[in-house]
């Protein structure tokens, strides 16, 4: 029986998935409007923020999918997969590329130390924390960034996680600790309760 097109927006994704296997281009496209913009926005900050490479990285992620949809495991989440497939190619181009080498933490060095007598009106400014904060996320490690983009900015759980990345939940648990920790000592003109509350808001 031909399933409706107004019908898909019902379907979950793995059954989505299993019309795109068997070349139903609506199926398709219903994927694409649902992870588009999340793997752009995944891409655009895994990748220096660069948003033309980011555009590149998920037409290509896309074009993956729809010429090999049997790969995808029907037993497997496909959020999860997906964010498998979009880690594997960000860790490819930073092999290619070059440019995390002993990146983890001499770069801090660099950066100039905020006047004690801040404007006050700043410590509380949203906008301004998010700015920081897009800062210093460029200063961790591609390990700890990828954590904290994929729990506080995609929602993921310890669980899915570590699906993803392909390690133990516990390390998950000690690299978000870590990541936090880390950013709270770099933010340190700011209220640490504020960064706490700001940083789970999801304020990246």
């Amino acid at each position: 029986m031909r399933i409706q097109k107004h019908s898909y927006s019902n379907y979950s994704d793995e059954q989505l998935m299993e019309e795109v296997v068997k070349g139903n281009s609506i199926a398709f496209t219903e994927i694409y409007d649902r992870y588009s913009k999340p793997m752009l926005n995944y891409f655009y900050k895994m990748l220096w923020q660069d948003k033309l490479k980011a555009e590149d990285f998920m037409q290509e992620l896309f074009t993956k999918i729809i010429h090999k949809p049997h790969l995808f495991n029907s037993k497997l989440k496909f959020k999860t997969w997906i964010f498998t497939i979009a880690n594997n190619m960000c860790k490819n181009e930073y092999r290619k590329q070059e440019v995390r080498k002993g990146s983890n933490n001499d770069l801090h060095d660099n950066i100039v130390v905020n006047d004690a007598t801040l404007d006050q009106s700043k410590m509380v400014d949203k906008g301004f924390f998010s700015k920081r904060l897009k800062e210093e996320l460029e200063l961790l490690s591609v390990a700890h960034k990828q954590i904290f983009i994929l729990r506080f900015k995609q929602g993921f759980s310890i669980k899915e996680i570590a699906d993803v990345l392909d390690i133990s939940e516990g390390t998950v648990k000690s690299r978000v600790f870590y990541t936090l920790k880390k950013l709270s000592a770099r933010l340190k003109e700011f209220n640490p309760i504020a960064v706490s509350i700001l940083i789970m808001m999801n304020l990246i």
